[in-house]
């Protein structure tokens, strides 16, 4: 099946190379876009072909309604993702991006049969803890944006323009939602080894909260801790990418 990129809007800033040996699918935190890893595949190696995805909302698909419920984006992702599945591939998600990349994981093995060979989780506790602060996507507009800038994820200069912000709000409240409305279900831990990423000044996720993703493999498990806060993957970013060329240089060879 011939893919075109430019034309699919799930995958953006695509750079296809012809000696890839292994694609690595890229999900963003909430509130962002694909254009976080649009500078990935000139630092990795060159058997990585690195797919940043593009969830409805948000950049080229600002127009598009997000979705606000996890299982709901699930199945169209994966029919989307399918295509690019014609060779060996790895996921990485980081903090909402992490969530989705594991619950794409477990419906790819159901209903594919399928097992990428490697999930990096960055920022997120184990899916199978209870989250330990309160919703906060359904405060009103003050309170809510007040919690984004305690979080730190949303630029200052944004969180001050009112008319960007008022264009923003509704995708934030649904990823917000899409994070605090999930649901865990209990499955036979994946088939494919799991690297866990965590940030040393990260307040909102513990070591303890990151550990806890070892349950979910029955493959090897990696933790490994970068200098930076919850939003490490830009301020660390050199070394993130270092480590996943670690753990995939047997696969793009």
């Amino acid at each position: 099946m011939m893919i075109t990129p430019t034309l699919d809007p799930w995958i953006q800033f695509w750079q296809p190379k012809p000696q890839a040996r292994l694609r690595l699918f890229c999900f963003p935190y909430a509130g962002g876009g694909a254009s976080i890893f649009c500078k990935w595949s000139e630092t990795l190696l060159p058997g990585i072909e690195v797919c940043p995805v593009q969830l409805p909302g948000r950049e080229s698909r600002l127009l598009e309604a997000p979705f606000s419920q996890l299982f709901s984006l699930i199945e169209p992702l994966a029919q989307a993702l399918l295509p690019y599945m014609d060779m060996p591939c790895a996921f990485f998600g980081h903090s909402m991006g992490a969530l989705i990349g594991f619950e794409l994981v477990r419906y790819l093995r159901r209903q594919h049969g399928l097992n990428p060979v490697h999930l990096f989780v960055s920022a997120r506790r184990a899916p199978q803890l209870f989250a330990r602060d309160s919703p906060i996507h359904h405060l009103p507009e003050q309170e809510f944006v007040e919690k984004l800038r305690d979080l730190k994820g949303t630029p200052e200069e944004v969180l001050q323009n009112a008319e960007l912000l008022q264009l923003l709000l509704p995708l934030l409240r649904a990823d917000f939602a899409m994070c605090e409305t999930y649901l865990y279900t209990p499955e036979e831990p994946l088939m494919c080894p799991i690297t866990v990423f965590g940030g040393l000044q990260d307040d909102e996720v513990s070591r303890d909260m990151l550990t806890a993703w070892r349950k979910q493999t029955s493959c090897s498990f990696k933790l490994r801790f970068f200098v930076g806060d919850h939003f490490f993957l830009h301020t660390a970013r050199v070394p993130l990418l270092q480590a996943l060329c670690r753990d995939l240089s047997n696969y793009s060879r």
